[in-house]
């Protein structure tokens, strides 16, 4: 609910203002005032005509410009140098629930071998669960835990946004202010053309876009 009222005060902070075509909304963002750090592209889908409980609406989209590095963590059968590693001899370490939660809340992603995945529901699945982070077929389970098979995934990872809708609303951070207009336009048709495949009635399912910077007023914009 938190996420939806934002995005609807957004929505009515921006009401009234014509909608703007995505490199245009970009430039007029670029003129905001800038800050001592390099702010985030925010990209804010209202949606509507859903529902988040019945339609459970998750997907994984890749993108063609990596935003920002993800720290990822292996649930892997003997440790490797390439990511850090849970061995599953080293799951019931995890029984305590400081621990669990400090695991959980340290890492962006969670990758597994496919033979330890009912270990890792078992041991892990309460916490990653709710979180978004269980590894799942789509992107973080490893049918091979050789050190190539996971360079790949981690590299697909590193390209991908992954999209949960608990709400009518999503926000997700499509890039920042250090790359180009062109590189921030691909990430937002690439992660829109993805959100919308993911909905029931597809476009119909979709209220309002809006893109924003960090510390910037959001801006409504159009994408054919």
């Amino acid at each position: 609910e938190y996420l939806m009222n934002v995005v609807d005060y957004l929505f009515e902070a921006s009401n009234g203002e014509k909608q703007m075509e995505l490199k245009q909304a970009i430039q007029e963002l670029r003129k905001s005032d800038k800050r001592n750090f390099s702010q985030s592209f925010d990209l804010l889908i209202s949606l509507k005509g859903i529902d988040v409980k019945k339609d459970n609406i998750t997907t994984v989209v890749s993108i063609p410009n990596k935003v920002k590095d993800k720290k990822v963590c292996a649930f892997l059968s003997k440790r490797t140098e390439i990511v850090k590693t849970v061995t599953n001899l080293e799951f019931p370490k995890y029984k305590d629930a400081k621990e669990l939660k400090r695991l959980v809340k340290n890492f962006d992603f969670f990758i597994a071998e496919a033979k330890l995945m009912p270990s890792v529901a078992t041991a892990f699945g309460k916490a990653l669960g709710p979180t978004g982070k269980m590894p799942s077929p789509q992107l973080g389970v490893l049918m091979s835990s050789d050190d190539n098979s996971i360079k790949q995934l981690l590299a697909k990872i590193d390209n991908s946004i992954k999209v949960r809708v608990r709400e009518p609303a999503i926000k997700l951070s499509i890039g920042n202010e250090k790359m180009s207009d062109e590189q921030i336009i691909s990430n937002v048709m690439a992660v829109y053309t993805g959100v919308v495949a993911s909905l029931p009635t597809k476009k119909e399912n979709i209220k309002s876009i809006m893109l924003k910077l960090t510390m910037s007023k959001p801006i409504k914009v159009e994408i054919k």
